[in-house]
């Protein structure tokens, strides 16, 4: 099955990173990080998403190389895709961003 990313419209939304990024492990037993198509490490962020209605989940964002973010930044997610997916009858939405930044470093740069 092939996932088609739906884009994420952050601009109503208040991101804070929950958990610092760490890279993502593939295998418990073996210790293989993931990697992306050029061989770079694939981080994995925990940060809990906020809506316009005061409604909070935690979500987990996976990112190339590793994020210039700790736990408590607000954050800004640049090029935040969902990906909706099914395995054996269960299915969710991975997250995948170009960016995290902290908050205060995206609005310097705006």
């Amino acid at each position: 099955m092939r996932t088609v990313p739906i884009p994420v419209d952050t601009s109503k939304l208040t991101i804070t990173c929950v958990k610092a990024p760490r890279p993502r492990v593939l295998n418990k037993d073996t210790g293989e990080i993931k990697t992306d198509k050029n061989g770079n490490t694939v981080y994995e962020v925990t940060v809990s998403v906020e809506d316009e209605f005061g409604r909070i989940e935690l979500v987990k964002i996976g990112i190339t190389g590793e994020p210039p973010i700790t736990a408590g930044n607000a954050v800004h997610a640049v090029g935040l895709l969902g990906y909706v997916w099914e395995i054996a009858g269960r299915w969710g939405i991975s997250y995948r961003a170009t960016a995290l930044l902290p908050q205060q470093e995206a609005a310097a740069s705006v």
